[in-house]
């Protein structure tokens, strides 16, 4: 009888080490961002200056700081890379909106992408003279 108490016990005792973990199992995948920049041309544009930023959307945050952010410049393909895998916790709803700024010389563009909780998430911004 005590032998069965004490299998029963570590029977429990183990499952309740398995609820805890492996919830944490779960890898985390990659939140990334890639705008890629390009000209009237349709010519990818290398070095860009190109600016991720978060702004309050709603209007009783009016006139506060911008909320995040992040500067990146283009590689030779055109394209600035943000890595937000850091900044998403699992369980999140949602990430984030964030407008683009691109500008290059006296080339300027912009737009908006919706980044996407452990996905790649791609937009393209057309530069042109302001």
């Amino acid at each position: 009888m005590k032998a069965l108490h004490i299998k029963l016990i570590s029977l429990v005792g183990l499952f309740a080490l398995l609820l805890v973990v492996m919830p944490s199992c779960r890898k985390e995948g990659d939140t990334i961002a890639i705008i890629t920049v390009i000209d009237t041309s349709g010519a990818r544009v290398p070095g860009a200056t190109v600016i991720l930023y978060g702004t309050p959307s709603s209007p009783d945050y009016a006139g506060l700081e911008i909320i995040r952010k992040d500067t990146e410049f283009t590689d030779a393909a055109g394209q600035a890379t943000f890595n937000y895998t850091e900044a998403f916790k699992l369980g999140q709803a949602g990430f984030c909106v964030l407008d683009i700024k691109a500008t290059m010389d006296t080339l300027e563009g912009s737009g908006i992408i919706k980044v996407e909780e452990e996905k790649t998430s791609e937009e393209t911004v057309i530069v042109q003279p302001q």
